[in-house]
């Protein structure tokens, strides 16, 4: 895989405060990448360095294996905040303004607003847009340059359903024609139906980076009950079982890696028990996520 963005050993202080803690991150050509974290973890901080707005203290990047440039920002579009339209202007006027800022040909104004769904209001005042359509049109006017990668910062901050389902499929339209996407968020839930590669910031520091597919591999948990007084030393007593413990009037099992709820309930019924409920436990990016942050509380 070619890599799109390369950091290495990247900090960023103010003062006695570390926004951006020795970062070290490679992001792949055509790749989803969420970068996750609570308030203050780095998210913005790090794109801003990325993006040049924001000076590093130490460390370096490079894009497409080069150091940042003017030519090399070119290749970029991002949303870092609230782009600034007029809002007396129509969502056309707007992007011929940005394209002229981006040196960006004026033709490219109507394909990115179909793209974003907004064509038929393509003269109409931005004022008069709903949140989710300026923010869509935040996201054409990031695609005017017809860029290779997008960085988009929390891009469905503020959105009701509705917003986020419109933006989540947008992103993953963009992503299916190859560009590569980086985007920040607090919204787990998106990350994990969007993004193919996360990452996990708390106070600057990376905790975790890896494939949205590795969630939920390695050693399963299973809910279960079971007829008979006999069944959590049944549970307990199988090697099988990692850990057993009682959660709301069910027993949830830790099973050896490679084990299933199939084998836990051939293993009841084997003893002479009949399992009257058997849920293998799913773990979600949100599960992984609060994990991450207790372990990096306990270390």
């Amino acid at each position: 895989m070619e890599t799109v963005l390369s950091i290495q050993n990247l900090t960023k202080r103010y003062g006695r405060l570390t926004a951006v803690n020795n970062l070290t991150l490679n992001v792949e050509k055509g790749s989803v990448f969420g970068i996750l974290g609570p308030n203050g973890s780095g998210k913005t901080t790090t794109l801003g360095i990325l993006l040049d707005v924001i000076n590093k203290t130490s460390g370096d990047f490079t894009w497409f294996g080069a150091p940042p440039t003017k030519a090399v920002r070119k290749r970029i579009g991002a949303i870092l905040e609230t782009p600034i339209f007029y809002p007396y202007l129509s969502a056309a006027k707007n992007l011929e303004i940005v394209a002229e800022i981006k040196d960006a040909p004026k033709a490219n104004i109507d394909p990115v607003l179909e793209k974003v769904e907004l064509l038929d209001r393509r003269n109409d005042k931005f004022r008069t847009y709903s949140l989710g359509m300026k923010q869509r049109l935040s996201i054409a006017s990031a695609l005017i340059c017809d860029p290779e990668v997008m960085i988009l910062d929390e891009p469905t901050n503020g959105l009701d359903p509705q917003g986020i389902a419109e933006i989540r499929t947008l992103i993953q339209q963009i992503a299916s024609e190859g560009k590569t996407i980086i985007l920040a968020s607090h919204l787990l839930d998106e990350v994990q139906k969007v993004c193919s590669h996360f990452c996990v910031l708390k106070k600057g520091t990376l905790l975790h980076s890896g494939s949205v597919d590795e969630i939920g591999k390695g050693p399963v948990t299973v809910e279960v009950d079971a007829v008979g007084e006999q069944i959590e030393s049944v549970l307990k007593s199988w090697d099988k079982a990692i850990d057993v413990k009682l959660e709301d009037g069910y027993y949830q099992v830790k099973l050896t890696d490679g084990c299933t709820a199939q084998d836990l309930n051939v293993h009841l019924f084997d003893q002479g028990l009949i399992a009257t409920h058997l849920l293998t436990q799913k773990k979600s990016l949100e599960k992984q996520f609060l994990e991450l942050l207790a372990e990096s509380e306990n270390a």
